[in-house]
């Protein structure tokens, strides 16, 4: 029962990735902790196993055919997942310090700024 729900989960994060861009924070990670209570370190850790591959791959690429993305976007794309690299690391640091009730307000906080500034921008 278990691997449906992954699958399910791995399938809303993917179609949801290919619509806008997002998956691990906004539904990964969430579906992990709420639907299988996972613990927020966990949930993330497990996300990012999950984006270790290149998951987004296919979807690029259906943006390259259609025209939507240049080099400058995939080269800016590369740029940003060499931040990414090295702030994943500093992020893990400080998330496995964190209680995890902590960490999983701490996220809440987060999705709520993102979420009131998205409403109103």
């Amino acid at each position: 029962m278990q691997w449906a729900i992954f699958i399910g989960i791995g399938l809303l994060a993917g179609v949801l990735s290919g619509l806008f861009g997002i998956g691990g924070g906004l539904i990964i990670v969430p579906a992990l902790a709420l639907i299988l209570g996972f613990e927020q370190q966990t949930a993330s850790a497990t996300s990012l196993v999950a984006l270790l591959f290149p998951v987004g791959a296919l979807a690029v690429w259906t943006y390259w055919q259609a025209g939507k993305i240049s080099e400058e976007h995939v080269f800016a794309g590369l740029v940003i997942a060499a931040g990414m690299l090295v702030g994943g690391l500093f992020g893990s640091r400080i998330g496995i310090t964190l209680d995890p009730l902590v960490a999983r307000r701490a996220f809440a906080v987060f999705m709520l700024i993102v979420a009131t500034r998205l409403w109103f921008s």
